[in-house]
């Protein structure tokens, strides 16, 4: 972005952030404005954004106001949704990569912690992944799950359900964080990430 200062790793050490959520904007406003809000807050503190690298929706607005807000936007798409998800040239670095694998892989090696917006079932696969890679001991970076306007209710409900059933067993659990409103998400991750010195283990599946 032409005229952004150069950032710094900020003071409480997270760095970058990838954001899962949706190319459509949703029924509601609370959506959008919720991305607008975090895109903000990213740039603001010095936080870099990984996303998917599309200018459509959620994942439009998030990057947009990021960039706006003099932060820098990685934005990583595959070939074939180059079209379709009208990709953002304007970010700071963007990767065209060869399939969804070599797209996913990039995101999280280039991201301290992970934050699901509302989305449809791209973003639901790529909240659930990295809860079970973390549930599996594969990495131990924060994820928050931004539950706007109640929109993740249903999966919480289902995470709990599965807890009740055994499915999740004990020795298995996962630590991640849930807020209600995108001015809590960063200051949740920093939180989730301060907590154990920078070394998010797993933990307990709950509410955080």
């Amino acid at each position: 972005m032409n005229g952004a200062p150069t950032l710094h790793a900020p003071a409480h050490g997270v760095r970058s952030v990838c954001v899962y959520c949706g190319s459509g904007a949703g029924e509601g406003p609370a959506y959008a404005e919720a991305a607008r809000t975090l895109g903000r807050s990213l740039g603001e503190n010095g936080v870099r954004l990984v996303y998917g690298g599309g200018g459509l929706g959620l994942m439009g607005e998030v990057a947009r106001a990021a960039l706006d807000a003099g932060g820098e936007v990685t934005g990583i798409i595959p070939s074939f949704l180059v079209e379709r998800e009208h990709m953002l040239r304007e970010v700071t670095d963007l990767m065209v990569t060869t399939d969804m694998h070599e797209r996913k892989k990039l995101m999280f090696d280039r991201s301290d912690a992970f934050v699901a917006l509302p989305g449809g079932i791209g973003t639901l696969e790529e909240l659930v992944e990295q809860l079970t890679w973390a549930q599996l001991g594969q990495h131990t970076k924060p994820i928050v799950v931004a539950n706007i306007a109640n929109f993740w209710d249903p999966f919480l409900a289902l995470l709990e359900h599965m807890r009740n059933e055994a499915f999740i067993r004990r020795g298995l659990e996962v630590r991640f964080g849930v807020v209600s409103e995108a001015a809590q998400i960063l200051p949740r991750v920093t939180e989730l990430y301060a907590e154990l010195g920078g070394k998010v283990a797993p933990g307990v599946l709950a509410k955080f």
